[in-house]
């Protein structure tokens, strides 16, 4: 029976942090606002953006957030086009041999549920050379925002597997929060954005780096 194991990207498999700090920091301050703090910012990681600036500009009138948004892409694209994605987002350790591992794994097949938009997923599995690992790959241009579990539900549409044959595997409490609503199993990773101890309640491992999230994911019985 094939199952399916699904990953979120930012915090999860490259770490962004930096350029996600810089575009978000930039659009701030070309509207003349304070900058949330590094804390809220990478707090909302993983939700759609219109979610995020909500979340993190909640005095700001509709118009000024999304004026925000539309910042927050320029500064993100210009930082791809000068540094690239790759570079900008690296891959954590790791990362790259489980997902080849679990790529040529009989009756597995990997996906992606992102709050990243369909170009900038593109572009970054392109330029790390990951695209053909990925049999779906589910984007914010195309469902609600995690915690919703709309990405999850299409991704077990398009494969044709069950929510007993698949994982989610994410660092943020809206990953798990989303696969508990699609009734998939669900993996947290510590290396990420949110805290091991937030992420503690909603999933039934938490991987301390690549290595252990391999051998969870090779275990029988102990991961979908």
């Amino acid at each position: 029976m094939t199952r399916l194991v699904i990953f979120d990207v930012d915090g999860t498999l490259v770490d962004s942090q930096a350029v996600i700090l810089a575009a978000m920091r930039e659009s701030f301050a070309q509207h003349g606002l304070a900058a949330p703090s590094r804390e809220a910012i990478l707090g909302i990681v993983g939700l759609s953006l219109d979610q995020a600036l909500w979340r993190l500009a909640p005095e700001q009138p509709p118009e000024m957030r999304g004026r925000l948004v539309d910042g927050y892409k320029r500064a993100y694209q210009d930082n791809r086009a000068h540094h690239g994605a790759a570079a900008g987002s690296p891959l954590f350790p790791g990362a790259r041999e489980v997902l080849e591992t679990l790529a040529n794994t009989p009756n597995t097949l990997l996906g992606v549920a992102t709050g990243k938009s369909r170009r900038g997923l593109n572009v970054l599995l392109d330029d790390h050379g990951l695209t053909q690992l990925f049999a779906t790959t589910q984007v914010a241009d195309d469902h609600p925002s995690k915690p919703h579990p709309s990405m999850i539900l299409t991704a077990l549409a398009e494969t044709g597997c069950s929510p007993d044959n698949a994982t989610m595997i994410g660092d943020t409490t809206f990953d798990l929060e989303m696969a508990r609503a699609a009734g998939v199993s669900a993996i947290g990773v510590n290396w990420g954005y949110h805290k091991p101890e937030a992420l503690a309640p909603h999933a039934q491992f938490i991987a301390r780096d690549f290595g252990d999230l391999g051998a969870l994911l090779a275990s029988p019985g102990r991961a979908a």
